[in-house]
């Protein structure tokens, strides 16, 4: 299906064309139809000659009902602009060609209704000025009909037309996130809330969990049912008109503007930074607007950064992406006052002097098309989920732009991970020069050091600064093995153990050598000694040497014969006899046997 909104006048025809077109009442309220006036939305579909099935959504021309025709158009990617050939183009008709430019719709089509009552000069005329107005939209090239809807005249040519514009469209996305703007919320009975909208990306099918955003805050809903045309489907892409039966919410709790989104995959935001697209100046524009998007229309406060850039703070949060499209309103006169388009949807907190002019000058700098580099840079690291939701990465292959280095799921900007790195070495090379026999730094101190966004992020930083991980601390690749003052008392110790490798030193002896619990771990950690249970210290070659001894026992053999087998004391056996046993070198089979294991 494809979707088109009217756009036009008051009293230009445009209920009247639809009604022509499709056979059916756009109008849904009885004092529409009573007054002859389009108050709010209305809806109605057929099938063109090509087959291919058309939806209108028909909007109000009267400037009363603005916000209400903005709702009807805002989602909508066709527009059927109509003027009335024997009245011309009319006050009211500004305001939708400037909602027509401010949304940056591109396909459409200019249809001069009532030509029943006009001239052919009077319909050339009014034809010339209509595309003189819209010159500066994306309707400036579209094709245009003359109709009468009374008569019959011209519709079988406006349907060819459409046909044409229609194929013209590029095709829209079935397997992206979903985002339905609602525009009714009713109650049938024995089927409960019902919700309508305009599908224009992603699909739905019976049975989806859905995140409702809307005026009392998140919450999730289930699609009990499908409707597009009044026909039950089990799914439906895009784009379409459809209707959903929704669990677990009542429809008092929806209003027109509320969105049905997928689940964790659309960012929320009160705050936008914003590039004007069509209309005033920004510094000429009021504080106070009306923001409409989608069929949402959300007071909001505005900061102009020069004519082009301002910061927009909305009174509710909107699931709003780079590229969405706005309308400003002045509530006041109720005109349009121009079209902006989001350039920094998550913009960052202004908190100190300076901040306003920092962010504005990066405002004025961003490519409306995507900044995926400046935004990595504006934040230092941010995770590529995150980048996805703002609408800056189309897919979970995209590449990092040069400069931009990819640390699991997070983008770090080059420079940021490079300060982290050398802010890390520093930290550990000033630790082990103040304290040569210091295990490192602490990982709770480089976390708390570097303070990075998420510790995931880490490892790798650790592994890019060049350093070494050992248990829970960090150091310079080959550190360990500076002893630094102990280095002299270790080097006697080990030749002392190398010409008696079982006599392990007594404690005095270790302390005469000024050998404590921190050089004797130091030194551990260099691998110059092995300390076992009990204070005792021996060569890290003693295991090894031990079991040459202890393999040409008559096995299994007993603790007294392998002290005496390896020439030492009960103090030493027992302990490098338990550190065989754990290293299952050797297996203890009782109080007072072990056997080495072959």
């Amino acid at each position: 299906m494809h979707v088109v909104a009217t756009a036009g006048h008051v009293d230009s025809g445009k209920s009247t064309l639809v009604r022509a077109l499709t056979g059916m009442e756009p109008d849904r309220w009885e004092e529409e139809r009573r007054r002859g006036l389009t108050i709010d939305l209305g809806y109605a579909w057929t099938a063109l000659p090509s087959g291919l099935d058309v939806a209108f959504v028909d909007v109000p021309g009267h400037e009363r009902f603005l916000g209400n025709m903005l709702a009807g158009i805002g989602p909508a990617p066709v527009v059927c602009f109509v003027v009335a050939a024997d009245e011309g183009w009319q006050a009211q008709s500004d305001d939708h060609r400037d909602a027509v430019a401010a949304l940056g719709i591109e396909h459409g089509i200019l249809v001069l209704s009532r030509a029943d009552r006009a001239s052919d000069q009077r319909i050339g005329d009014v034809l010339a000025r209509a595309r003189t107005e819209l010159a500066g939209t994306g309707l400036r090239d579209a094709p245009a009909v003359t109709v009468s809807a009374v008569e019959g005249a011209g519709l079988a040519e406006l349907r060819t037309a459409l046909d044409g514009v229609l194929a013209g469209v590029p095709a829209p996305s079935t397997s992206g996130r979903v985002r339905l703007w609602v525009d009714r919320s009713f109650t049938i009975t024995g089927s409960g809330t019902v919700v309508t909208g305009t599908l224009g990306a992603g699909t739905l099918a019976q049975g989806d969990r859905l995140q409702l955003l809307g005026h009392a805050g998140p919450r999730a809903v289930a699609v009990r049912g499908l409707q597009s045309r009044d026909t039950s489907c089990t799914s439906v892409g895009p784009v379409s008109r459809v209707a959903l039966n929704l669990r677990d919410i009542a429809a008092a709790d929806i209003r027109r503007g509320d969105a049905l989104v997928t689940p964790d995959a659309w960012p929320t935001t009160g705050v936008l930074g914003i590039q004007r697209s069509t209309g005033v100046a920004y510094t000429d524009v009021p504080e106070q607007l009306m923001v409409h998007v989608g069929t949402a229309s959300v007071p909001a406060r505005l900061r102009p950064f020069g004519p082009d850039h301002a910061r927009l703070v909305l009174d509710r949060r909107l699931p709003l992406v780079l590229g969405d499209r706005l309308v400003l309103r002045d509530p006041g006169s109720r005109s349009v006052l121009g079209g902006a388009r989001v350039l920094d949807a998550d913009p960052p907190a202004l908190r100190r002097r300076g901040d306003g002019a920092q962010w504005a000058q990066r405002l004025a700098g961003m490519d409306p098309a995507g900044d995926v580099l400046g935004e990595v840079a504006a934040r230092g690291a941010v995770e590529a989920q995150h980048l996805r939701r703002l609408g800056l990465l189309a897919d979970d292959d995209a590449e990092a732009p040069s400069g931009v280095e990819v640390l699991g799921g997070w983008w770090v900007h080059a420079p940021v991970l490079h300060a982290w790195q050398q802010r890390l070495r520093t930290a550990v090379e000033a630790l082990q020069d103040r304290d040569p026999l210091a295990p490192g730094l602490s990982m709770g101190a480089a976390r708390d050091l570097l303070a990075l966004p998420d510790e995931r992020l880490l490892p790798p930083v650790v592994h890019g600064a060049g350093l070494e991980q050992d248990g829970g601390h960090l150091r310079l690749p080959g550190s360990d093995r500076n002893l630094g003052a102990a280095e002299a008392a270790i080097a006697e110790l080990e030749r002392r153990l190398a010409a008696q490798a079982f006599s392990a030193p007594e404690a005095d002896e270790l302390a005469a050598l000024g050998l404590g619990v921190r050089e004797l771990a130091a030194a551990e950690r260099a691998g110059r000694v092995l300390r076992l249970r009990d204070g005792v210290v021996l060569l890290p070659t003693a295991p090894a040497m031990a079991m040459r001894t202890l393999a040409r026992l008559e096995q299994p053999f007993t603790t007294s014969q392998a002290r005496q087998a390896l020439g030492t004391t009960r103090r030493t056996a027992i302990p490098l006899l338990e550190h065989l046993d754990a290293r299952g070198w050797t297996r203890r089979l009782d109080a007072g046997h072990r056997t080495v294991v072959r």
